[in-house]
């Protein structure tokens, strides 16, 4: 577990290095500034304020840090130093810490629940802006709970470890959980029943619910894919396309992290979370092409690739979420490839038909440096739903739209009069970043919290 607390300090005066931020436009002018040592010192180590890089000035209380940034206003400015300084204190020089504080933190995220990690001290900034330490530490702690359940190996996390997480979750925040499996899973649920059965024995199907907050405040709904392991099912996937299936309950990371941030913060809002959780394995008992699933909306799917299986679990829940008529539904799932294709790994689509809230999360986006890019809900593709045998197929011939066809799949579940956004996002990070290892990541969480604060805030 990483303590993000002890990272980031009141600043009440206390000895600590000085870090100067500077970028390497305005490096020259600094440097005609410094004394003839510290040229010297600057010109043998061939430093110019590239982004990421630091040099080391000796002084008679220590060391003064001189870091190069592509951004002062990004929360990744600080993240390499916070990677690679010597254990200490520090405080920036003539600058509020701010925003930088985020890349600081998750500078010094480790997973260790497999091997240990290096013992290399802490690092600790300090920061004369109290006020905004706790929220900072939140967020950080959320981004640091969605990278553990990602990467943690699917052999140690199945729907029952998900639903200790969020009984854990509950706990700590005075939310209630209630759990659907079973027979009333396969009776209430069946899509989820469905997609779970091949694994009934070993390793369950559930739906999780977890309800926090007064009945009278504002009605949400947050909604997650959990799915623990994707082997495709009777489609399987080659080995290759295996290979990260763990990472495929990263969707329920993220409503997990979100939820817990809404409750940490006290939002004035009724929150539904809403964890439908799976395996989709091979057995005897697995869903088959061309089986014609039924659905709790009461609608029916022929089951044409037992590989997309994520939207249909999700379709039982946004209906169930739905039944509470409130007034916002997220969900988060690792839905397609083709999303993958379209924008790659660091850009989540965003689906939605409410104008409002597609402003919203875009401007939070901008705001957190948590990109999202709006995708159509296209109606013209809705066609492509269309089945012979059944009200719809869950995945259509051709490949065509992937992503859009996924979200319009899961529009059929989502009241009309709700506002609804969708987000596909990858939750692995294939090549490691200042602050970002390689591995399981969170994307678009600040956004979408970013966003819920600006709605629902008390302020």
């Amino acid at each position: 577990m990483n303590d993000f607390s002890a990272l980031l300090q009141p600043d009440r005066g206390q000895p600590a290095q000085s870090v100067t931020v500077l970028t390497a436009d305005g490096f020259p002018a600094w440097l005609t500034r410094q004394s003839a040592a510290t040229r010297a010192l600057a010109t043998a180590q061939r430093f110019a304020a590239k982004p990421d890089t630091h040099l080391l000035v000796p002084h008679v209380d220590g060391i003064a840090v001189i870091a190069g940034v592509a951004d002062p206003a990004s929360p990744w400015a600080l993240a390499k130093l916070a990677e690679s300084l010597p254990a200490g204190t520090y405080r920036l020089d003539g600058a509020e810490v701010g925003a930088n504080a985020l890349g600081w933190l998750l500078g010094q995220y480790r997973f260790t629940r497999y091997r240990k990690g290096e013992t290399i001290g802490d690092r600790v900034l300090l920061t004369g802006d109290v006020a905004h330490r706790d929220e900072i530490v939140r967020i950080a702690a959320a981004t640091a709970q969605v990278r553990d359940l990602v990467n943690t190996g699917a052999g140690d996390l199945g729907p029952a470890e998900l639903e200790t997480e969020a009984r854990d979750l509950a706990q700590r925040h005075g939310a209630s959980v209630t759990v659907t499996a079973g027979e009333a899973l396969a009776r209430d649920y069946p899509m989820i029943h469905a997609v779970g059965q091949a694994a009934i024995r070993e390793r369950a199907p559930r739906l999780i619910e977890l309800h926090w907050g007064d009945p009278a405040h504002p009605r949400i709904a947050i909604v997650g894919k959990g799915v623990c392991f994707d082997t495709g099912g009777l489609d399987i996937k080659p080995s290759a396309g295996m290979r990260l299936m763990k990472k495929d309950m990263g969707g329920a990371a993220h409503a997990l992290a979100l939820a817990g941030l809404v409750m940490a913060t006290g939002l004035p809002v009724r929150l539904h979370l809403l964890i439908p959780t799976v395996e989709n394995a091979v057995s005897g008992a697995s869903f088959r092409p061309g089986d014609v699933l039924r659905t709790r909306k009461g609608l029916t799917v022929e089951n044409t690739n037992t590989d997309a299986e994520g939207r249909l679990i999700l379709g039982d829940a946004l209906t169930r979420a739905g039944e509470d008529n409130p007034e916002l539904i997220l969900d988060f799932a690792t839905l397609t490839g083709a999303a993958r294709v379209a924008l790659g790994p660091d850009l989540p689509p965003l689906f939605t038909d409410d104008e409002g809230l597609a402003a919203d999360l875009l401007a939070a986006a901008a705001s957190e440096h948590d990109p999202v890019w709006r995708l159509p809900l296209w109606d013209g593709y809705d066609e492509m739903l269309k089945s012979d045998i059944a009200d719809m197929v869950n995945a259509p011939d051709g490949g065509f739209a992937g992503a859009i066809t996924a979200a319009l799949f899961l529009r059929r579940f989502v009241p009309k009069e709700t506002a609804w956004a969708h987000l596909d996002v990858f939750a692995w990070r294939p090549s490691g970043k200042p602050g970002r290892p390689k591995g399981g990541d969170a994307y678009a969480l600040r956004a979408a919290y970013r966003m819920l604060k600006g709605r629902y805030s008390r302020a």
